[in-house]
């Protein structure tokens, strides 16, 4: 008599339930349609208008204690980043992430005042004419309200491209394309689990998978695998229609592509935990997305989807610090534009990986097969 095959009739659940995915209309709009069309709508957009504030880092030797530093901190439209080293300051600088460095010294020759003075790169080209077109405007500004009749109070020393170094342009769709792929991964394990589950059990699918010699591991291993499967074939399809209709960087070419990928399953596997959650809490199929959206929203309004996480008050950055969906948009976005390796986003991936433990360790309490 031949043994019964536990990875055979996990292999079987996974075939079927794959194909009830590609047949399922919510599961190919949230996990690929969905984020598919913001991609071609920034990419298409491309670069204009994206950036609506100026990040920059002042150098330490600026003088701050100056009318026009003040005036430069509280104009709308700047953001003031603080470094804690030179060297965060320089990875941020020659991938675009600000606009520049500014620094601003007393002008020995006594007129005008001060001498403003700014390094960017090309990796900025986008921001820095409207960003000295602002400074320009703040200068004239204060100028004219604490200096009427006198020579400007600074002088902007910037001169294209002398002073900028040629480092590769950090395009929208650099931005914008990892942001969507982490949205498609959290929308697709957490909606895409909660109902899958929520139906086994409801239509007592499950129930009959209890009369066949295949182990309760093994269920819930083939319905994983086959969202898994599913999940990262529209992962690889979003980064290859980046990557050639909208030249999205892949800095180490076919290696950061499989370190995205690596990083991709690592929260899709997180995402799919929260979905146990909500099938186990869910009493109707109705309560799903309530649950699932109190889940996914916060984080995909606040979770560095569409804007980097530092326009937002510093309190409302520290919870997004919190979401599991901002760390792996970060790590996205510096494995495929700055080129680290998956060791230098340990810390984005240790932080994914205590949240799997603390969502697998809720999901064990709450999940019910019946």
């Amino acid at each position: 008599m031949k043994q019964y095959s536990q990875v055979r009739a996990m292999l079987a659940i996974t075939k079927a339930s794959l194909h009830a995915i590609f047949r399922s209309p919510s599961s190919v709009i949230f996990g690929f349609a969905f984020p598919f069309i913001f991609i071609l709508v920034f990419g298409f957009m491309g670069d204009n208008g994206i950036f609506k504030s100026y990040k920059i880092a002042v150098a330490s030797n600026a003088d701050t204690t100056n009318e026009l530093y003040q005036a430069l901190e509280n104009s709308q439209g700047v953001i003031i980043k603080k470094y804690p080293d030179q060297k965060a300051l320089e990875k941020d600088l020659e991938s675009g992430k600000i606009a520049g460095v500014i620094n601003i010294q007393k002008n020995n020759k006594g007129n005008p005042p001060y001498i403003f003075t700014l390094k960017s790169t090309t990796s900025s080209n986008d921001q820095w004419p409207q960003f000295k077109t602002l400074v320009e405007s703040v200068i004239n500004k204060l100028s004219d309200e604490k200096y009427p009749g006198r020579p400007a109070i600074a002088k902007f020393d910037f001169n294209f491209p002398r002073d900028i170094a040629v480092i590769r342009k950090y395009k929208t769709i650099d931005f914008v394309l990892p942001g969507q792929l982490g949205f498609s991964l959290l929308a697709s394990g957490v909606f895409g689990v909660a109902f899958m589950f929520f139906n086994l059990r409801n239509t007592l699918v499950l129930k009959r998978f209890f009369a066949t010699p295949i182990s309760r591991t093994y269920i819930i291993l083939g319905e994983m695998l086959s969202r898994v499967l599913f999940q990262m074939l529209t992962a690889v399809v979003i980064i290859l229609v980046g990557r050639y209709l909208f030249d999205f960087t892949l800095i180490k070419g076919f290696e950061t592509f499989a370190e995205l990928l690596v990083l991709s399953f690592i929260g899709l596997v997180v995402f799919m935990g929260m979905g146990f959650i909500v099938s186990g809490l869910a009493k109707n199929d109705s309560t799903i997305p309530p649950f699932a959206n109190i889940i996914t929203l916060p984080q995909f309004l606040i979770g560095g989807t569409f804007f980097s996480i530092d326009v937002f008050p510093k309190w409302l950055r520290w919870i997004a610090q919190l979401m599991p969906l901002t760390h792996l948009n970060n790590a996205l976005r510096d494995v495929a534009f700055q080129g680290n390796n998956l060791w230098d986003e340990r810390w984005e991936i240790g932080i994914l990986l205590l949240w799997g433990i603390v969502v697998y360790a809720i999901a064990i309490k709450v999940f019910k097969w019946e």
